[in-house]
């Protein structure tokens, strides 16, 4: 089955968050880097990857996807921090 991803951009100053979901995250983060990802990660500069889940499931990323949407950004920075306590951007290769 083909995986899926829910993710976390921040921009290099931590003061802002995206949530996003896609089926390539190597592309998608490449996308957003090249200021084609979305309206709102070009103009907040948001193009570096904190946090990322993996899905077996399309259905089930979507679900995670809107779950995150809903949370408070505490909530979001304290997931991030979990798994990633230097804020440090995630390299994928």
């Amino acid at each position: 089955m083909k995986k899926s991803y829910t993710y976390i951009l921040s921009n290099k100053n931590r003061t802002v968050l995206y949530v996003g979901m896609t089926a390539n995250i190597y592309k998608r983060v490449k996308q957003h880097k090249g200021t084609k990802g979305s309206v709102f990660t070009k103009r907040y500069n948001v193009d570096e990857l904190l946090y990322f889940e993996e899905f077996t499931n399309i259905v089930d990323a979507i679900a995670r996807e809107k779950q995150l949407k809903n949370w408070h950004k505490e909530w979001k920075w304290n997931l991030i921090k979990k798994n990633n306590p230097e804020l440090k951007e995630l390299i994928l290769e």
